[in-house]
């Protein structure tokens, strides 16, 4: 079947079943939740594996939600055209979570309380994110947040159930702002996204703009869903700021960008987008400008990447996006090790897949970056490379649109106020399961 063809079957609050739609069925209604402690399923080693896939289609996120989930799809195909987990095969389900915390929360209780679920992965929106890890984190389902990047994910809003893989707003700020404070200039002005990820990531650039002796003349708060920014760009013009730091994502991120172009803005101040997503760059291409960063780029000279650009193009030749980017590539890297956690751990545990992926560490060449990577043992997110980059001004190709100028190593991009904020509860309060 066609990416088009799949697209096409997803209605706003339609449920997409992977191959085993029926056997889902069959089980709904035979089990209802809250589940207690000690789960255990009779049907042992042949019953499916199965994940809820938490993935906006609509909303300020459905862009990038829905290349999120191809990237969880290619790591599950993979594994069950070798067979699977430990001999059973790999079920998912996905629903429109809307970008929409409320209609996150009623999609994560589905699929675990009534869907059976063993397994939770997806988000791209922080406040998604963190309703889901709260109707988790009851069960004890082990949840992967695959691209939400608030600071307080792996915070104050961490849990011993939940997985952080993207990187976050202060691993980005951390890789750019001490050089632009020294280069460019010390008035600087935050743009931010009226939510978490936004408020987190603008607090995390303000504490380091004035650690290095900069400061922050004003911070315009944009609610989401905008698209007219007249008035914060008036204002931009008449406080004339050295640097412009954005934490706008999504649909508005594209709304801003075209905005601040059409007005030739650009050229008049610097402008700093933390992490810019794949979909939205897409989305835009030729409003993209100032520096930002990112975790992946399909054209890394690196092993490996060239192979998974074509494996992933193969699976989705109708594709609007022709080539995975890093929000593809985290839905499918994250899937791939939670499936090998659950491979190495022998067991759907939760509690054994939990301690499989607690401080693993993940080679540069596997994990397709020029650095290796660990997961946080502390505060379960991914330690890993940050890439700034700009606008090609010489592209090989028409998707050829970064130009790569830093690659930041873990340990100096790393989030260092997450630890005292995150508090992982015991092992023994969590309630455990095994599907």
């Amino acid at each position: 079947m066609t990416q088009k063809r799949i697209l096409g079957r997803m209605s706003r609050r339609s449920v997409v079943h992977g191959s085993l739609m029926a056997a889902a069925l069959a089980g709904a209604g035979s089990f209802f939740g809250p589940w207690k402690a000690n789960r255990v399923w009779a049907q042992g080693a042949k019953k499916p594996i199965k994940l809820g896939l938490t993935c906006d289609a609509s909303g300020q996120y459905g862009n990038s939600g829905q290349d999120d989930l191809l990237g969880m799809r290619l790591a599950i195909d993979e594994f069950n055209a070798k067979g699977g987990v430990a001999g059973r095969k790999i079920e998912w389900i996905t629903t429109d979570t809307e970008t929409n915390p409320a209609t996150a929360t009623r999609v994560a209780e589905r699929f675990i309380a009534q869907e059976q679920c063993g397994f939770l992965v997806g988000a791209v929106h922080s406040g998604v994110a963190n309703a889901i890890t709260q109707v988790a984190a009851k069960y004890g389902t082990v949840y992967i947040n695959t691209n939400s990047s608030a600071p307080s994910e792996a915070g104050e809003n961490c849990s011993r159930v939940k997985f952080v893989w993207d990187g976050n707003g202060t691993n980005f700020s951390k890789a750019s702002v001490r050089n632009a404070v020294d280069k460019v200039g010390k008035r600087w002005l935050l743009l931010t996204n009226d939510y978490v990820w936004g408020h987190t990531t603008s607090a995390s650039t303000k504490a380091l703009v004035e650690a290095a002796g900069g400061q922050i003349i004003d911070n315009l708060l944009v609610p989401q869903n905008t698209r007219d920014f007249t008035s914060y760009l008036l204002k931009i013009q008449q406080t004339r700021p050295d640097v412009v730091a954005t934490a706008i994502g999504g649909d508005d991120i594209k709304a801003l960008r075209q905005q601040v172009t059409d007005l030739k803005l650009e050229e008049r101040t610097a402008w700093i987008n933390n992490q810019q997503d794949w979909p939205d760059i897409w989305g835009a291409p030729d409003s993209l400008f100032g520096v930002f960063g990112t975790t992946w780029y399909h054209k890394l000279q690196l092993p490996g990447v060239a192979e998974f650009v074509r494996r992933w193009q193969t699976a989705y030749p109708q594709s609007p996006i022709p080539v995975p980017g890093n929000v593809s590539y985290n839905g499918y890297t994250a899937t791939r090790e939670l499936l090998r956690a659950i491979e190495r751990a022998g067991s759907t545990n939760n509690i054994a897949v939990i301690k499989q992926l607690e401080g693993l560490k993940m080679t540069a060449a596997d994990r397709m970056q020029h650095f290796d990577a660990v997961i946080d043992p502390a505060t379960h997110q991914v330690q890993q490379t940050i890439y700034l980059a700009r606008r090609n001004a010489r592209p090989s190709d028409p998707t050829d649109l970064f130009e790569i100028l830093s690659q930041t190593e873990p340990k100096n991009a790393m989030d260092d106020a997450a630890p005292g904020k995150c508090n992982l509860i015991a092992y023994d309060k969590v309630p455990t399961y095994e599907m």
